[in-house]
């Protein structure tokens, strides 16, 4: 049995890995919870599983500290953004298996987190990553050719760059196939999210980003795709339901029976898979290049993104303007030292940067 600590315990991935524990109590003991600021969820989260508040925290600091003491098996980090750095950081440190929800830490992180982390100690979340894990079970390392990663294409899938200027916040949170919350449902709109994705496969499996590549796949049903030099190509394909990815990471490599549905192979099904649009949907080339840039490049798309998201959905600047501010944010960027503080040195710096870029497009 493995003793899991949930960070994140009230967003959608933390709330979805309980009901996956309790579903398989033979399997999973969760020892322990922390939110951000939601303190009447966690209590009642808790109290179902019998926990007392010594297994209880608050904000990335609390969760740290319970990683410190409760010393568990599996930690699922699902806190949302880079404040989940340092307790992924120690996580690995702790030795505990990393299951990794939160993306950010990773790609703001850098070397930080893949030079502490021991082969195989993270184990992904996110539904892409997870199934490039899963494919990659089908060959060695030196015969994987490509890496493909699958994206909805979001709200906004086939318009053009003049039409994306009259998009509003409502439009871009109706994602068609996932419900997440505000900002990664705008990321996902936008791309930026599979930008991101990209540079935490690269991170993820080491392999360079010119052999990473996307694919717009509007059914969300093949969820990432490794091709081999052979010329053969593996998917993993599964309904789009996140409780497949958080069972497999917590239980990794080893699968938890009826974690979901399967497909009904019996029903007709239409796949398609598009070529993703450069020129209308920028994010993911910026991502590639802030990625091969390295150092704190990744924490300053990263930080930038978020200024600009919270200025769109505030009415400050428009939907494509959301991509112009991190492009103009990336290219006036000094990095950094990789060290924790030069890392959270950089985040600051693109926040106030982004701001100020912001307020003068509105002057």
């Amino acid at each position: 049995m493995r003793r899991v600590l949930i960070l994140g315990s009230t967003g959608s991935i933390g709330t979805q890995a309980i009901d996956i524990a309790t579903s398989h109590p033979d399997r999973f003991r969760v020892v322990g919870l922390s939110a951000g600021s939601n303190v009447e969820m966690l209590a009642g989260q808790a109290r179902e599983l019998g926990l007392d508040e010594s297994a209880t925290a608050l904000g990335a600091e609390g969760a740290s500290e319970l990683i410190r003491r409760l010393e568990p098996d599996v930690v699922l980090n699902a806190i949302t953004g880079s404040v989940g750095l340092g307790p992924t950081l120690e996580a690995l440190d702790s030795g505990a298996v990393l299951a990794l929800a939160n993306k950010e830490s990773l790609i703001v992180g850098g070397e930080l987190v893949t030079s502490r982390a021991a082969e195989g100690q993270i184990v992904p979340v996110d539904s892409e990553h997870s199934a490039l894990a899963q494919a990659l079970m089908a060959g060695r390392p030196a015969e994987v050719a490509r890496l493909i990663v699958t994206a909805s294409g979001g709200p906004f899938r086939g318009k053009s760059a003049e039409e994306l200027h009259a998009v509003s916040p409502r439009d871009a949170l109706a994602h068609p196939t996932w419900k997440m919350g505000r900002v990664i449902t705008t990321n996902s709109a936008t791309l930026v999210n599979k930008g991101l994705e990209v540079i935490e496969a690269h991170l993820l499996f080491g392999i360079g980003f010119d052999q990473i590549e996307v694919s717009v796949h509007p059914q969300s049903i093949v969820h990432s795709l490794v091709e081999f030099i052979d010329g053969s190509t593996i998917a993993q394909c599964s309904p789009p339901d996140m409780r497949l990815p958080i069972a497999l990471a917590l239980e990794w490599p080893r699968r938890v029976p009826g974690a979901v549905a399967g497909l009904d192979w019996s029903a007709a099904h239409t796949w398609s898979f598009e070529p993703l649009d450069d020129e209308v949907f920028p994010a993911v080339s910026m991502a590639k290049q802030a990625g091969a840039q390295g150092a704190t490049f990744p924490a300053v798309f990263n930080a930038a993104n978020e200024q600009a998201v919270d200025a769109f959905h505030e009415g400050h600047l428009s939907f494509p303007g959301i991509t112009e501010v991190i492009a103009q944010v990336l290219g006036e960027h000094q990095p950094e030292e990789m060290t924790l503080e030069g890392v959270y040195q950089a985040e600051g710096w693109a926040r106030t940067r982004a701001d100020e870029v912001i307020a003068a497009r509105r002057s």
